[in-house]
């Protein structure tokens, strides 16, 4: 972490799981026992029915209430689908875009990654964009170029202005889920990577300013090492975001000087 120069994010991405009424459970136990220290920014990332319930709980805390998903058009004849501004309207501020579960489960495309990521900032969010290689790419040694790729597309047309208000997220897509995690040096070494290119794109003081998290199998054990590399700047945390026990750990860790 380098809090000189950019925010520190512990993000929770629930992905589907709990009930409104264990979100109101969880939050409760959140906000009772949150760090005096606010060296670190808090997000959680529920799903769209729990929204309503952890805005209202987590109002006056200092944890912000993400979205996992988020459609590209503003409304239209779109069955099921949740535009920005209906998020924006319910107070949400922070919305996850191009998870690899996305990617891969549901055909989301480079180009529509790009779509979204504008509907987010047109409507006043922030998004966690991810990036992130797969096993074959990276045994193939393409994992740089394959992430340039994803967030050269993803960040197509958006300008210096609104890039300060994007986080990236990468998570190496054979760690998520797997139990497997990238070792602290992996992990810092492509964080590194991608501000490198971010540097190209929009130079120096964004890039340096950018917040990158590390978003593959993080928790309460190996979160120490992980944000002691120089370049991960918080996490997306999934499976340990759902205890709140956990997630404090992780909380508590980011916060230390």
């Amino acid at each position: 972490m380098n809090r000189k120069y950019r925010k520190t994010i512990i993000a929770g991405n629930w992905k589907m799981h709990k009930t409104a009424t264990e979100a109101k459970a969880f939050a409760e136990r959140l906000k009772g026992a949150l760090p005096r220290a606010k060296r670190c920014s808090i997000v959680l990332c529920v799903p769209y029915v729990d929204i309503p319930a952890a805005v209202k709980l987590l109002k006056d805390s200092r944890v912000a209430v993400g979205a996992q998903n988020l459609h590209w058009e503003s409304s239209g004849p779109f069955t099921g689908e949740i535009s920005a501004g209906m998020l924006a309207d319910l107070d949400v501020k922070y919305v996850i875009i191009g998870h690899s579960e996305r990617r891969a489960l549901f055909g989301e495309t480079d180009h529509i990654i790009n779509q979204k990521v504008h509907a987010a900032l047109s409507a006043g969010l922030r998004p966690i964009l991810c990036v992130g290689e797969d096993q074959d790419q990276r045994e193939l040694g393409v994992t740089m170029e394959f992430i340039s790729y994803q967030l050269k597309a993803a960040l197509a047309g958006v300008t210096p202005e609104d890039m300060r208000r994007v986080v990236i997220a990468y998570e190496p897509i054979w760690a998520i889920g797997t139990g497997n995690t990238a070792t602290p040096e992996q992990a810092g070494e492509v964080c590194g990577a991608i501000r490198s290119i971010l540097r190209k794109l929009y130079g120096a003081r964004i890039a340096r300013s950018t917040t990158i998290q590390y978003g593959g199998s993080m928790n309460e054990a190996n979160a120490e090492a992980l944000l002691a590399q120089e370049d991960v700047d918080g996490g997306l945390i999934g499976g340990a975001s759902l205890d709140p026990d956990k997630f404090l750990q992780i909380i508590h860790t980011a916060n230390q000087d």
